[in-house]
């Protein structure tokens, strides 16, 4: 889905909150804020790359059997409104604890690894982890578990729908994986 799709309408996030709050809220918090590490936080995330997944996974694209049964009744339309509403939270920090992990993130995320042809995470996901509205998602303050297990799945070719992500993970190890994802939960 090209941004231009997103942009033909955005989003009602009140009509977005009712379909949260019944449909999205178990897995993903009322406010977008998951509390379960397998379930990405929602709050803050671009509505762009919202409808995209919902989209990927309507679709199976994106293939989780889970969020083919969530996404599936969702007209464009609702996919709209839940994007607006999440994007309109407030992200919640999450911190991180080992020291360790975070400094080799940080140095992953922020420089590369120039020996194995990785580019800098920031290059794409902004040195904040922000993202880049309609091309790159957030990831600052996303569970570090969560990302590890996107980023295996993408490695893996588990996940197929980001072929610059596929090809990126394919050249990390697991420490490497796991360095990064704790300096990204770490962001805010």
């Amino acid at each position: 889905m090209s941004p231009s799709v997103f942009a033909a309408g955005k989003g009602d996030p009140a009509k977005g909150k009712q379909i949260v709050d019944t449909v999205c809220a178990a897995c993903h918090g009322a406010d977008g804020n998951s509390v379960a590490a397998a379930n990405p936080n929602l709050a803050g995330q671009h509505p762009e790359y919202i409808v995209k997944q919902l989209t990927e996974f309507k679709k199976q694209v994106r293939k989780n059997p889970v969020m083919l049964g969530m996404a599936s009744p969702l007209s464009d339309a609702d996919m709209k409104n839940v994007a607006a509403y999440f994007a309109a939270q407030q992200p919640k920090a999450k911190g991180a604890s080992d020291k360790a992990l975070i400094e080799a993130g940080k140095k992953i995320y922020r420089g590369g690894i120039a020996a194995k042809g990785v580019p800098a995470c920031m290059a794409c996901h902004s040195p904040n982890g922000a993202g880049i509205p309609a091309q790159f998602p957030r990831v600052a303050g996303q569970h570090n578990s969560y990302t590890e297990a996107q980023l295996k799945a993408f490695r893996s070719g588990e996940r197929a729908n980001n072929t610059v992500m596929t090809q990126v993970a394919a050249k990390l190890s697991d420490a490497e994986i796991k360095a990064v994802s704790e300096y990204i939960q770490a962001l805010n």
